[in-house]
């Protein structure tokens, strides 16, 4: 599986931003697929998730501001970011996962496949 993140750029705070990530394969809907972020000097962070059933997890830091979607015909996941705030700065990376135990969906290190990463700057 090969995912392709899109989408960062330069917002104000308060703004918003759509990130997509196009996955490769026939298998995709078979994946929990995941969104983290990671900003300089700090380690990688989750920031939401969607299992193959359609079930989301969010970070508690961007609850009810993101909402992450998946659209399986498209082989596609999605992460709508509203209300940006300047600490939602990061490399925001797409990950996929096949076997994803809930208890572990918010560890990077469970996921077996990681795009490249998209740059999201929020300036005050």
């Amino acid at each position: 599986v090969q995912l392709q993140a899109s989408g960062g750029g330069l917002v104000q705070a308060g703004g918003s931003l759509r990130l997509s990530c196009a996955a490769s394969g026939r298998t995709f809907s078979s994946y929990a697929m995941g969104w983290f972020r990671q900003a300089p000097g700090k380690e990688r962070e989750f920031v939401a998730a969607i299992r193959s059933g359609g079930f989301t997890y969010y970070a508690d830091s961007v609850k009810g501001r993101f909402t992450i979607s998946r659209d399986n015909a498209k082989n596609t996941v999605y992460l709508q970011m509203n209300s940006l705030k300047t600490e939602d700065t990061a490399v925001y990376y797409c990950a996929a996962g096949l076997r994803v135990i809930l208890s572990m969906i918010r560890n990077p290190s469970t996921y077996d496949y990681w795009g490249q990463g998209t740059q999201v700057t929020v300036s005050s």
